[in-house]
């Protein structure tokens, strides 16, 4: 879909701010060696992760939804928002557009704590602590037995 492309960048910021679901417990160091990993708590995991998929998914159309009220157009929203991320590169903007924006950036950053509490919800409800979801998460980053394992697991 268009609108999902167009954005992509927006939620990717979202998405990095529920991070921080992570960054706020103590960081873990990293994983050098693979961690032995029960088919229950990677099906426990694959449960919570496909939740938060939904919970993504939902965050994704209020902030489309945000921009949209605003009468701004997403494709220019979020050209906006890339030249604001990124100092290299430039974009002209009205005033209104400024405001628009404005007000678009508050709406989304008051989004974001509700979403971010779902998702941290998600993992206490789960059979796993927050401590293990993240040993999994950075775990499945670099370990592609496990990765293949976890597809299965979604597939099945």
């Amino acid at each position: 879909m268009k609108l999902t492309k167009l954005f992509s960048s927006l939620l990717l910021v979202f998405i990095m701010g529920s991070a921080s679901v992570m960054a706020q417990t103590p960081q873990l160091p990293q994983q050098k060696e693979k961690i032995e990993v029960s088919d229950e708590e990677l099906t426990e995991f694959a449960q919570v992760f496909q939740k938060m998929r939904m919970v993504n998914q939902e965050a994704q159309q209020k902030m489309i939804q945000a921009v949209e009220e605003e009468s701004f157009e997403l494709q220019r929203f979020n050209e906006i928002h890339q030249a604001k991320m990124d100092p290299e590169k430039e974009v002209e903007t009205t005033d209104e557009e400024e405001k628009k924006y404005e007000l678009v950036v508050a709406e989304l950053e008051s989004m974001q704590p509700k979403f971010q509490k779902r998702m941290e919800d998600l993992i206490k409800e789960s059979d796993l602590s927050m401590q293990r979801y993240q040993q999994l998460a950075m775990a499945l980053r670099t370990d592609a037995q496990l990765q293949q394992r976890l597809q299965a697991i979604m597939k099945g």
